[in-house]
């Protein structure tokens, strides 16, 4: 079925620097809420968080690395007013701590502060800080109010849109969790100046993500802006981080839940890209490297099995090379344990693994189970081979 088109207004200019804010709406009936995406909005546009923020009372949910840049900018923008008391938790940083032992200093820190259910948690961070920010939301007191301030691309592109939330576990990666939706989602495109080379890189592979399951257009602009993007020119920046945000609020408003298949094809790649960082341990490889690593060998397995041609392979591989982007399995990852690890992802339905494979035109993607296990197979020695 066509999915809805999400409508983009731009709002007025942000007092003092005459850039001009865009909102994405996520539409979800009652439920609905606003992206905020721009320059300087922690500075100059602190009502925006207020708006959104229905009692007294915040407990910002940040870590070691963005609360000395982000966190007194953050509770001034929520204090300007006076009328609001906040409170703050400041997490280990890494994909490492994304775990059930750390997501409880949030709810310790939630009741020796007394928070109620009106109470509000701000997730101040990346793509970690967002899904432990936005369980313990979940969690505290059956459910408490919830807005996410991402500071990474990834964050900004990917994980605060869309309610998915949770915890990793030894056996597999983001099984604890909720769907959970934020009251809003602040994108203050300046806090990705402080963002290391390596984590820009790596939110740019959702980026490539969305251009080859829904946006060729998109796509085609990746191949003919990339160096922009790696250099943060602000127009680049900002128009990719609204143009994904845009894909991303379109899907999530046709399937929630991942009940239909349409939202599933946001996992191009995450299965491969899950099961190495599963096997490899959790934070050896970021997200977005992994998930560049499974967006290849998806590519590769859709070529084997006739669905696009060979050379699409190769256009996608130099992409995401020029991005600066692993796209070879580390050498440690054998087979076998693909397999092991894969049985358990969370797109297995009634024992059978299903994947996100391309298929057709750029821009078009399938999810299914039905395919030749033979070509998987291939698929995984020829890149387990590569040693």
């Amino acid at each position: 079925p066509p999915l809805p088109r999400v409508s983009v207004a731009p709002c007025a200019p942000a007092k003092a620097t005459g850039s001009v804010m865009k909102v994405v709406d996520v539409e979800l009936g009652d439920r609905s809420y606003p992206i905020y995406i721009g320059s300087k909005l922690l500075d100059e546009r602190g009502e925006l968080l207020r708006k959104h923020v229905p009692s007294k009372k915040v407990l910002i949910v940040t870590n070691e690395t963005i609360a000395p840049l982000y966190l007194d900018k953050t509770v001034k923008a929520l204090t300007a007013d006076g009328k609001i008391q906040v409170e703050s938790v400041i997490l280990p940083d890494g994909e490492e701590h994304k775990s059930m032992d750390v997501v409880a200093q949030v709810w310790d820190k939630a009741l020796q502060s007394r928070m109620d259910r009106g109470t509000t948690f701000l997730a101040l961070g990346g793509g970690v800080i967002g899904d432990m920010t936005g369980f313990a939301a979940a969690c505290y007191q059956r459910g408490v109010h919830f807005i996410q301030v991402p500071t990474t691309v990834m964050s900004q592109v990917d994980s605060s849109v869309g309610g998915k939330t949770g915890v990793n576990h030894p056996l597999g990666k983001n099984m604890i969790g909720a769907f959970y939706q934020p009251r809003c989602v602040l994108v203050d495109t300046d806090t990705l100046a402080s963002l290391p080379d390596r984590e820009l890189a790596s939110g740019i592979s959702e980026v490539v993500k969305y251009g080859l399951i829904r946006d060729a257009p998109f796509f085609v602009w990746l191949e003919q802006n990339m160096e922009k993007l790696l250099a943060r020119d602000p127009e680049a920046v900002a128009y990719a981080v609204a143009r994904s945000c845009i894909n991303k609020a379109e899907v999530v408003a046709a399937d929630e839940r991942e009940t239909n298949d349409i939202r599933a094809t946001l996992n191009l790649g995450h299965t491969f890209g899950h099961a190495i960082e599963t096997g490899m341990g959790y934070g050896t490889l970021l997200h977005g490297e992994a998930v560049s690593i499974g967006m290849v060998m998806a590519a590769d397995m859709s070529a084997r099995l006739g669905w696009i041609e060979p050379s699409m392979v190769e256009r996608i591989r130099t992409l995401l090379v020029r991005a600066r982007l692993p796209v070879t399995v580390p050498p440690q990852m054998t087979v076998e344990q693909f397999k092991s690890l894969m049985a358990v992802d969370k797109k297995v339905a009634a024992g059978k693994l299903r994947l996100i494979l391309l298929k057709g035109a750029l821009g078009s993607c399938v999810v299914t189970g039905e395919f030749d296990a033979a070509k998987l197979d291939d698929t995984l020695r020829h890149f387990c081979a590569k040693k």
